[in-house]
Parts: C-alpha cells; sequence; structure tokens
C-alpha cells in the first residue's frame, strides 16, 4: 500500500493540466518485455560476432540496433506536444457509468493512442491529428467524486517502448442519487397536467377548427357556428420536502431524485426542501438541473473517488 501511494505521488508530480501540449521532461519511456527481448538478442549477436569474428552477426546486431533507435524515437514523437482535453458527462446516477470524453489534438497524424483510467481504458488514432476517446467510469456512489488520474501512452510502431504521460483534471464528476420511483403517485409518472382536457365553455369557430370540436347542437339551434373551448388542468405547484420521506438518508435522496424525474417531465412546479438548503418553487430544466445538483451535494455519504491509474 505504501509503495502504489507512493507511485501516485510520483504520477502526480509529474502529470499535467488539461489542454497542456505534452512537453518533453513529462514523457517517460518504459521498454516492454518484448522491448528487453529484442535488446538481449542484439547483445547476444554482438557476443556471438566478437567471440566468433562473424561479420554477418555484426551486421544483424547493428541493424537491429538501428530499427530499435528509430522505432524508439518514432513512439516518442507520437506522443510528444499532444494536447488532451476533457468532456464531462451531461449528467450521471448513482450505480450507473460516467462517460467521459477525452479529446486529443496533435496538429498532426497520431496512431495508437491509449487512455487509461481504474476500470476503464479506449485506444483512439488521430489520423487528421484529432481524435476523441470515451472512458465509462464507475460511479457506485452519489457526491461529487474527483476525476481519476488518466494515463496517456504509446507503443506504436513496433511495441520496444511504451511512451507514458498522465494527465490530471480539478473538475470534478456529479453524480446523482439512484432514482427509486416505487413510491410515486401514478398518475405523475403518466405526465398528467400537460393534456387540454377540461372543458371551458364555448367560441366563435375558426378556420381549421376540428370537426370534432365544433358544436353541432348549438349551431342548429341559433344558426351560430362555435367551437368547444378546453382549458389545460392547473400544474401541482408542490414541495418535495425531505422529511416527508421514509428510510436512511440516502432512500430518502433517492426517492426525491426520482420524483424530481417525475414532476419535471409532469411539468409541475415544485421546490425543494432539504436539511440547511430550500430551492424555491421553479419549473423546467434549470430547475431540474439546480434540485439534482444539490441532491448530489447534500453531505452525509460521501462518493468514493475512482482512485489514480495505475
Amino acid at each position: 500500500m505504501l509503495r502504489r501511494a507512493s507511485r501516485q505521488r510520483w504520477w502526480r508530480r509529474v502529470a499535467i493540466a488539461p489542454g497542456t501540449p505534452l512537453p518533453q521532461r513529462r514523457l517517460f519511456l518504459l521498454p516492454t518485455r518484448f522491448g528487453l527481448g529484442w535488446a538481449v538478442l542484439v547483445l547476444l549477436l554482438l557476443l556471438f560476432g566478437i567471440n566468433y569474428q562473424n561479420s554477418l552477426a555484426f551486421a544483424l546486431a547493428f541493424w537491429l540496433f538501428a530499427v530499435a533507435v528509430v522505432a524508439l524515437l518514432r513512439t516518442w514523437r507520437n506522443l510528444l506536444g499532444l494536447r488532451a482535453t476533457l468532456r464531462l458527462p451531461a449528467e450521471t446516477f448513482a450505480g450507473g457509468e460516467a462517460r467521459l470524453g477525452v479529446t486529443l489534438e496533435g496538429g498532426r497524424p497520431r496512431h495508437v493512442v491509449e487512455v487509461h483510467a481504474p476500470g476503464a481504458s479506449a485506444s483512439v488514432s488521430l489520423p487528421e491529428g484529432r481524435g476523441e476517446a470515451f472512458l465509462s467510469l464507475p460511479a457506485p456512489r452519489r457526491g461529487e467524486p474527483p476525476l481519476p488520474l488518466l494515463r496517456l501512452e504509446s507503443a506504436w510502431p513496433l511495441g520496444l517502448v511504451r511512451a507514458v504521460a498522465w494527465l490530471e483534471a480539478d473538475e470534478r464528476l456529479l453524480v446523482y442519487p439512484r432514482p427509486r420511483p416505487d413510491e410515486l403517485p401514478e398518475h405523475r409518472l403518466a405526465g398528467a397536467g400537460l393534456e387540454a382536457t377540461d372543458f371551458a365553455g364555448l367560441r366563435r369557430a375558426e378556420p381549421g377548427d376540428s370537426p370534432a370540436r365544433l358544436a353541432w347542437k348549438q349551431w342548429s339551434r341559433t344558426g351560430v357556428l362555435a367551437a368547444k373551448a378546453f382549458s389545460v388542468p392547473p400544474r401541482q405547484q408542490l414541495w418535495l420536502d425531505y422529511d416527508a420521506c421514509r428510510g436512511d438518508p440516502e432512500t430518502r435522496l433517492s426517492t426525491l431524485c426520482a420524483r424530481v424525474l417525475a414532476h419535471h417531465q409532469a411539468g409541475d412546479r415544485y421546490g425543494l426542501r432539504l436539511p440547511g438548503l430550500t430551492l424555491p418553487q421553479g419549473e423546467g430544466a434549470a430547475q431540474r438541473r439546480e434540485a439534482l445538483a444539490a441532491l448530489a451535494r447534500f453531505p452525509g455519504h460521501p462518493a468514493e473517488g475512482p482512485g489514480a491509474a495505475s
């Protein structure tokens, strides 16, 4: 554990921020098993040539060494100057996955760049100097977990070495509680309040009115063609109260999350009451976003961070 923690601290010290071109001093070359085997083969050929004065062994050893040097430089240049930016997911609920977008820009073609995070990885090529990879990060709990330390690497073209760099962002994910719709009224789930169904009287008919809406009996008695007018039922105006829910804090937040989603879909005007916070009544996408954010940031059960890249 101590060794892992010390590695993570070192990785964070050499990590770059999103949007920063990858500099030479933050790019590291690590040999692979194939690369170590290649080096052993070159050494054996060199020793064979020295012991037996075999010019063919010398030529093959130097040729393999030259190929390795060229491959090392190509691998190094494949990541050098690469710029990575992050695109946070639109919304994430506890128990699901946060789809994090990583946009890579290099100004020139790049090949097989890998992006790694704990529990997720993706590979992308940049034939025109730009590409995007998506990482599905686990989000087991609500809250604001920090983004994990990301690792960029590439072993192109031969896999002799891996060019490695680390990316650390200050942004945080916003994970909403998992909705529990089991206690919601059925008429809210059906989206009541959106249909104009209440009869409100008669009005003068206008071109384009549906024949089903015309008052034919009224026309036969008075000779004036009228149309039936309907009004939209009034939208509910209500409060979603933490204290009115049952269960432990996380169960209450999950119930409130489901009710926020249902009342938003129904077009209701609602407010949110939490201990220490009152969100005034409102409606629309902004009200939904603020209510879900308040539920995600409610103190008491901290989210577990995804951890650092390994």
